[in-house]
């Protein structure tokens, strides 16, 4: 019975390490790249009279905005530089002139070490609401705050507010234009309390203008969560988009090649583009449609891959609720590696592949359907796995080996303890 025990024993322990060994990764090899210079980030924080309104969470907008502060700056990457401005924050009187000029650089950029977390979050903790709302000159103070010699680094402003700006005519959106212009690679997201129909149509111009984005917040973490997922994201190389124009049909659709491209699509209609896919290539599309005014409810975005003969190969769909500003799909598109015994054959020839992006979304007769609602295409051509017939099976990549490994190892596992479950009975009715 003892080498009974010591055999199933001894059984256990090498498959323990047989599972052990195949879950171990290879060493990882390092990038040769050049270290990319630290990306620059600015809080940018409204704090005028209104963030008083206690109407997040039951809580006032001031009080939500320096919780999702403070956790944000516990959770910056060390190699992010990261600066705080406010606006409306300092002057309490009615002189218009006075009020637009008050903005304060409350930290200044740069990266963060646990006494500049400390520091800053004092700074942020002294803050009340008092004045006016000068969007316009803080913009220009903050992309000042930003620029310096080195055109290859990432700047965001990440702008929260409540309310429209109250410094015309110094227009938002023209200052937004004005700095996507100079070519610092900057860029506006902008977050919306409880936002209004104005102030929302005004925080999208300004993210629009410089390629940013527009959210709607109305809960405290959803505020900290997108101010996170923002300041990781200046991390993230910059990537320009360029601008395209779909068409209304395939065969006048523009000729796309791996990037990512901008473009405008008006409610419920469809666009059409076109990629060239060389044989044992595959196609990888993704779009985003962002809601950037008002739409009702129940709304869906389709990315649809078909021939130039109008067969559908693939197609990829999301929907969403009215809760979501932003709706993303996208597909994948596997091509055959072409067999050829004739030696002196002739060039592969390559596949036009026309991509439709279209949406349902539809709005109040009250809201302008132009320009067309925000559209981002990302494209890229890659080589394709080797069975090409098996489109489901592409999502695995090189992971089958693992799951092999893991129904053997379940296998062997099963029948061991089989084996010793009916070992130990027999045993147990012989005692």
């Amino acid at each position: 019975m003892i080498t009974r025990q010591r055999l199933a024993a001894g059984a256990i322990a090498l498959l323990a390490a047989l599972t052990a060994g195949f879950g171990t990764a290879g060493p990882a090899t390092a990038d040769d790249a050049p270290a990319q210079p630290s990306p620059k980030v600015e809080l940018v924080l409204d704090v005028s009279g209104s963030m008083r309104a206690r109407d997040i969470d039951g809580k006032s907008r001031m009080a939500a905005a320096k919780q999702a502060f403070n956790e944000v700056l516990d959770a910056t990457p060390d190699e992010v530089q990261l600066g705080i401005r406010t606006l409306g924050a300092n002057y309490r009187g009615d002189n218009r002139k006075t009020g637009c000029k008050d903005t304060e650089l409350l930290y200044p950029v740069a990266e963060l070490d646990r006494a500049g977390r400390t520091d800053a979050k004092t700074a942020v903790a002294t803050l009340a609401p008092t004045g006016w709302t000068p969007i316009g000159p803080t913009l220009l103070k903050a992309a000042d705050d930003l620029k310096d010699d080195n055109t290859e680094r990432s700047r965001r402003i990440v702008l929260i507010s409540d309310g429209e700006d109250t410094c015309q005519p110094l227009d938002p959106c023209e200052v937004a234009r004005k700095i996507a212009a100079e070519g610092i690679h900057l860029t506006v997201d902008t977050l919306g309390l409880v936002p209004d129909a104005k102030t929302r149509d005004q925080l999208s111009c300004i993210a629009e203008a410089t390629g940013g984005t527009y959210t709607s917040v109305r809960h405290t973490d959803e505020l900290s969560g997108r101010v996170k997922q923002l300041v990781d994201r200046a991390a993230d190389p910059v990537a320009t988009p360029v601008a395209t124009k779909g068409a209304a049909q395939c065969s006048d659709a523009p000729q796309l090649k791996a990037g990512l491209y901008t473009d405008r699509e008006k409610f419920g209609e469809h666009r059409w583009y076109r990629v060239d896919v060389e044989p044992g290539q595959e196609l990888r599309a993704s779009v985003s449609v962002a809601a950037d005014r008002a739409v009702h409810q129940d709304y869906g975005v389709l990315l649809q891959a078909s021939t130039e003969r109008g067969r559908e190969i693939v197609r990829g769909a999301e929907a969403g609720d009215g809760r979501t500003d932003v709706i993303s799909t996208g597909l994948r598109y596997p091509t055959r590696e072409e067999d050829s015994d004739d030696e002196g054959g002739s060039e592969p020839v390559a596949e036009t592949v026309c991509l439709r992006v279209s949406n349902s979304f539809s709005a109040p007769a009250s809201v302008k359907t132009a320009p067309g609602l925000p559209v981002e295409l990302n494209i890229d051509v890659v080589d394709a796995p080797d069975e090409a017939s098996d489109v489901a099976s592409f999502g695995l990549g090189n992971g089958w080996w693992l799951l092999g490994t893991l129904v053997l190892t379940g296998f062997i596992a099963g029948l061991v303890w089989g084996w010793v479950s009916r070992w130990r009975f027999a045993v147990w009715r012989t005692n």
